[in-house]
């Protein structure tokens, strides 16, 4: 049986697991390293389930850990190369992966790794790269979409296919023009290669979920310019509006930034 969990999502760190009976990816790991330790123990779960981890881009809060973790369990880190420059020249993480554990992925060729079907793809995004995974297993489609400044045709048609999705909901526009932070990083924020406000995230799923969606997740949420209730709200509205219905046509849950989340087991 296939499970889902998330020990963290947001600019405070990030990490997904996803993982079988035998067989666990970690997806990002921008999380301390006690704190996992921490997670997998009052989970009654093990580090050395996890036998692989994917990276979506390299900011801090994505791979603050991955060097440590890899480096203590010997584990293959994957993502593009340009991923893995900017991780060896982040001053955030403070152990490199050992180049004996890089692995290089390409975006839109479809990998074995272990027993997941593994597809990374190009997501618009200010850092060095970012990518979105689709994973299949035994039938199911997963796809996790994160940092994602604007929805492309590659993301919408890899939306459409999902059974299951990671995606995110980072702002609520107006909270963002009326907040604290500077123009400058208002602007990053919303720009097109920023992060995706509520809104978009709702057209993303009117305009590409199919009848084959059963589950979404909403991702990165913004500490200061969102809230888990006015996401799930405004989402919901969003799609409502457009005649689809949480709860018939598919689920919908908020990532907590700090707060892990409960473990799901995922259906074909």
């Amino acid at each position: 049986m296939l499970k889902f969990l998330s020990f963290g999502s947001g600019s405070s760190g990030n990490c997904y697991l996803l993982y079988t009976d035998t067989d666990c990816l970690m997806i990002d790991c921008g999380v301390g390293i006690r704190s996992l330790k921490k997670h997998f123990h009052n989970y009654g779960l093990q580090l050395n389930m996890v036998h692989n981890v994917l990276i979506t881009h390299d900011h801090a809060d994505h791979v603050k850990s991955v060097g440590s973790i890899s480096g203590d369990l010997q584990l293959p880190v994957y993502s593009t190369e340009e991923v893995h420059k900017g991780i060896s020249q982040n001053w955030c993480v403070r152990r490199k992966v050992d180049p004996q554990y890089v692995r290089n992925l390409k975006k839109g060729e479809e990998v074995g790794i272990g027993e997941f079907k593994v597809t990374p793809f190009e997501v618009p995004h200010d850092s060095t790269d970012c990518v979105g995974y689709s994973i299949e297993n035994d039938g199911i489609r997963f796809t996790l979409i994160t940092d994602c400044g604007h929805i492309t045709d590659e993301i919408a048609r890899f939306i459409s296919i999902s059974n299951f999705l990671v995606i995110e909901a980072n702002h609520e526009p107006e909270k963002l023009a009326a907040g604290p932070y500077p123009r400058h990083l208002k602007e990053r924020i919303s720009g097109p290669n920023g992060h995706l406000s509520n809104e978009a995230c709702a057209k993303a799923l009117v305009e590409n979920a199919s009848p084959a969606l059963r589950h979404v997740w909403l991702c990165h949420l913004s500490d200061e310019n969102n809230h888990p209730e006015l996401a799930k709200k405004t989402i919901e509205t969003v799609l409502r509006d457009s005649g689809i219905i949480i709860g018939k046509e598919f689920m919908l849950d908020v990532l907590k930034r700090k707060i892990p989340s409960e473990v799901y087991e995922l259906y074909p």
